[in-house]
């Protein structure tokens, strides 16, 4: 085939210039059976392509990046190994309803089934690709024509924009086979409900124009039941907001909620960024990394409205009663909540809390109380060990943060430290994997967040964390990304070690590791990069400084004690040694 040919006019071209109006990166990990939408990104404008070091890496960058920027995330991997590393992290994306298309490539349509290296067409004896990634997708395509890819790529696009990922299956002689561009104005597939979605008088979305408003939704009887519920309750009223908020990038409508209603804003563990942290109507956080006032408040609720906040387990921990007892409990989103509830407003949260706000009124209620000053906290016992204290460092951390500066946080003791302690800066986006809780979330969806919102982002994880999937680390210095890495070093599976003690004997322990001398580790992998390590809070706080000064990637390790109990409320209540 002709140079001049591949430049314009195989599937992958087609695949990539599709792609390039919905995002302008594409992460992933070569290999023979996805080269050629590699070959076609060098020949694109408009997207970046950006190699990983492993799949559930590239996976989490797709993931951070969509959460950041409420775009389409783009992941790419080879067939065999590299395709099944990218379920770890795709389950993340499902459970959590983050839009991420995956490209999977595949061996040629003709040597499937016929015992082709890494082989996963389906029949006695092999993988079936198609029913593996429809386990973890809202949506599994294998185009096996090269006509077909308008049509797969206007459901993936469309789905994977409804909210979660989809993947792509893609036969290496398809990537590389010649197809017509679609003409101008030629039909597509039929619109699915876009999240985040903005749709004018028309029903035009203008952060995906093929998109149409749904015509599938509450109908105007169910909204005026919804307001005649607002009006007719008594006594303070208490939002709790979910990550619906942030996926949809509700935060203004949601803010004129709280006004129109007078009420306190509460956020679910995975959508801090979906209020302002400092503003007086602020409450807290709810579930076990929440504040110990969060059940109160709503027990003394007469109005409670939860904007696309399902409420899981952990986000709701210690409110079953509260809310079982609140006699008005109003529902806006898409994912259907665990809790019972008066009435319910499904679809995408933006447009309903708009109108509703438009339309409050409450004659005679009660004024929810503002918040100034700090927040209550769990009380946590004190630590043996030696080591920087998780309350002190986040402190210094917060101190130091910029309006307008991301964080990821990665699971476990950490995490729930900064879920607990650090305030989200204004303007800034917080990140945390509680989908599926996966350790080394953070350092792939961190590049992924600072690529797409093209300003600094903080990474906060543990050692255990690190251990997993910190090397990603390389790629955020061979791409010179703006991200601090810090980790807390305490040399365990720190929550691991915690429940050995907590919840059995407490005499053996599976998760303290020997010393690991992470920091210099990292210096010298990367005479380049700034690494430092940091005994003492004053250590930190100097690293921290000298880290504002840089322009590319940064590592802080921080030494903590793993004997240190977290703010996380089921560890609370057992005895502590």
């Amino acid at each position: 085939m002709s140079d001049s040919r591949r430049a314009s006019g195989t599937v992958a071209d087609v695949i990539v210039a599709r792609l390039a109006a919905h995002t302008d990166h594409l992460f992933g990990v070569g290999g023979a059976n996805i080269e050629d939408v590699y070959d076609a990104v060098a020949r694109a404008d408009g997207l970046t392509g950006i190699v990983a070091k492993h799949e559930f890496g590239a996976a989490t960058m797709a993931d951070g990046y969509a959460r950041a920027t409420n775009r389409l995330g783009v992941v790419a991997a080879t067939s065999g190994g590299g395709a099944m590393n990218l379920l770890a992290a795709l389950t993340e994306s499902y459970d959590s309803r983050v839009p991420v298309l995956a490209l999977v490539g595949q061996p040629p349509i003709g040597q499937q089934g016929r015992g082709a290296f890494q082989d996963t067409g389906g029949g006695p004896g092999l993988l079936d690709a198609e029913r593996i990634f429809g386990a973890v997708t809202r949506l599994c395509v294998k185009v096996t024509r090269p006509q077909d890819i308008h049509a797969a790529l206007d459901r993936a696009i469309a789905a994977a924009l409804a909210g979660g990922p989809v993947a792509l299956l893609l036969p290496k002689d398809i990537q590389a086979a010649p197809v017509l561009q679609r003409p101008a104005g030629t039909g597509s597939a039929t619109a699915v409900p876009v999240a985040g979605a903005e749709y004018d008088s028309a029903g035009t979305d203008h952060r995906d124009p093929a998109a149409t408003r749904p015509s599938a939704g509450p109908g105007t009887a169910q909204v005026n039941a919804a307001v005649a519920l607002l009006a007719a309750a008594s006594g303070p009223a208490v939002v709790i907001a979910g990550p619906e908020i942030a996926r949809a990038d509700a935060r203004a409508e949601l803010a004129a909620l709280a006004v129109a209603l007078d009420a306190v804003v509460l956020l679910t563990p995975d959508a801090k960024d979906a209020f302002p942290n400092e503003h007086p109507r602020f409450a807290g956080l709810t579930g076990v990394m929440g504040h110990p006032h969060a059940p109160e408040l709503v027990a003394g609720a007469g109005l409670v409205v939860l904007a696309g906040a399902a409420l899981p387990m952990t986000a709701r921990a210690g409110l079953d009663d509260a809310l079982a007892a609140c006699p008005a409990v109003l529902h806006v989103g898409v994912d259907a909540p665990f809790v019972t509830n008066a009435l319910r407003l499904p679809g995408p949260p933006r447009a309903h809390l708009l109108e509703l706000a438009a339309r409050a009124s409450r004659p005679g209620f009660v004024a929810a109380p503002l918040y100034s000053g700090s927040l209550p906290e769990l009380a946590v016992p004190p630590a043996p060990g030696s080591g920087v204290r998780y309350r002190e460092a986040v402190a210094a951390i917060a101190a130091r943060l910029e309006p307008g500066s991301d964080i990821v946080a990665d699971a476990g003791n950490t995490g729930a430290a900064v879920v607990h302690h650090l305030p989200v800066p204004d303007g800034g986006r917080f990140l945390i994997a509680l989908g599926m809780g996966g350790m080394g979330y953070s350092f792939g969806a961190g590049i992924g967040s600072a690529l797409g919102r093209r300003r600094r982002t903080v990474v906060i994880a543990g050692d255990g964390s690190y251990f997993m999937h910190g090397h990603e680390l390389h790629t955020a210095v061979e791409y010179r990304v703006p991200v601090t890495f810090i980790v807390f070093n305490n040399n365990a599976h720190a929550m691991c070690a915690t429940r050995e003690q907590l919840y059995y004997s407490g005499d053996y322990t599976f998760n303290r590791f020997r010393p690991a001398e992470i920091g210099a580790g990292v210096a010298a992998m990367f005479p380049d990069l700034p690494a430092r390590t940091a005994h003492t809070l004053a250590d930190f706080e100097d690293a921290l400084d000298k880290a504002a000064a840089e322009t590319g990637p940064v590592f802080i390790e921080l030494r903590c004690d793993a004997a240190e109990v977290p703010p996380f409320a089921p560890f609370l209540k057992e005895p502590t040694p």
